[in-house]
């Protein structure tokens, strides 16, 4: 009756055990209520009494120090599950077989095995549960009374209630820490880690969908911004100072852009923006940014100083792609940086 994180097991942890002994302690502990109403309505003899009491409340604590003292608590946890099952199909006899509590008992240990995600643990787990189950009612001598009666049934819903619950929750707790490392993993897909702006792929999408809506707007342009002399600021102040300049540029470049905007790395010390504005409204943006840059101040480095130059560039004609609407502005930008640097140039250049 214990529960098994579907995405931790395969990963072998040392502290699965720790993880599973609630919910064995609380599912076994649930179960003895209906396992002991059967045995009271039967007056069941004291071995069964003690075994059906071992099992339920001594059993998971056995399994915890098996699997905490094991050179590998992972594989003796496995072993402890398939203990589990054993022990579940040996009660069933000890009841008589009385109807609902052994489907319950046998289901609930049989899914268990399911919600574990060890591949085939709760298939791998039935001939265990099967010899149990003969073994104990060979013991017995397969005495059967199927019928449950209202008390048995009323004892039942505890364990049906409280140890669904209690997997339920585990198993939301699973999904939301999934989502979160999705949604972390989208992140780390579509931003650059040093800089926060979008990442190069992502981009080039949220770029390639602007250029689209410009046949229809006639307003969209490209800055290609690229730091100046970013290796000679490398050598002389380090790359973590390197980073600053970086991640302060990228702030500049976040603080002067217009909605619908995309501004993305495309790698090393240069930067590309679409916007979705005229050439003439790009310039004003790119002479911001350019000032804004040279204005930057580094609280650890206060002798740094950095720049920009910056290619600005409308789509070239009606039909171009996003590749010669990029090598427009890597013209204009080749030209900021011949005329002398931290400066902006624009391409004129009509359809």
């Amino acid at each position: 009756m214990a529960d098994v994180s579907t995405a931790e097991t395969p990963m072998r942890l040392h502290g699965l055990h720790k993880r599973i002994y609630r919910f064995r302690t609380l599912g076994m502990g649930l179960g003895l209520l209906p396992l002991a109403m059967v045995l009271s309505e039967l007056r069941a003899s004291w071995p069964s009494w003690a075994w059906a009491i071992g099992c339920c409340l001594a059993w998971p604590h056995v399994a915890y120090l098996l699997a905490s003292r094991s050179r590998d608590p992972f594989k003796a946890e496995l072993r402890n599950l398939m203990v589990d099952s054993a022990l579940a199909g040996s009660l069933v006899p000890v009841m008589q077989f009385n109807l609902l509590p052994s489907a319950l008992l046998m289901t609930v240990t049989t899914a268990d095995k399911l919600n574990s995600g060890v591949r085939g643990l709760w298939l791998r787990s039935l001939p265990g549960m099967l010899l149990a189950l003969l073994a104990a009612g060979a013991a017995t001598g397969f005495i059967v009374r199927y019928p449950t009666s209202t008390a048995v049934l009323l004892a039942c819903l505890p364990i049906m209630a409280i140890h669904t619950l209690a997997v339920s929750a585990s198993g939301y707790q699973l999904i939301r820490k999934v989502q979160k490392q999705n949604l972390r993993l989208d992140e780390l897909t579509r931003f650059d880690s040093l800089t926060g702006l979008e990442s190069r792929g992502h981009w080039q999408h949220g770029a390639e969908a602007l250029l689209a809506r410009h046949g229809a707007t006639r307003s969209a342009s490209m800055l290609l911004v690229d730091v100046d002399l970013f290796k000679a600021i490398n050598d002389r102040h380090g790359h973590a100072a390197g980073d600053d300049v970086l991640r302060g540029i990228a702030g500049v470049v976040r603080d002067a852009l217009p909605a619908g905007s995309h501004a993305g790395r495309l790698g090393g010390d240069e930067f590309a923006v679409a916007v979705p504005v005229g050439l003439g409204e790009a310039r004003f943006i790119a002479e911001r940014i350019r000032g804004d840059v040279d204005a930057l101040q580094f609280a650890g480095t206060p002798r740094l100083a950095c720049s920009v130059s910056i290619g600005i560039a409308e789509p070239p004609t009606a039909d171009a792609g996003l590749r010669e609407w990029m090598e427009a502005a890597d013209r204009a930008l080749y030209r900021a940086k011949s005329a002398g640097r931290n400066q902006t140039h624009a391409a004129v250049e009509t359809a």
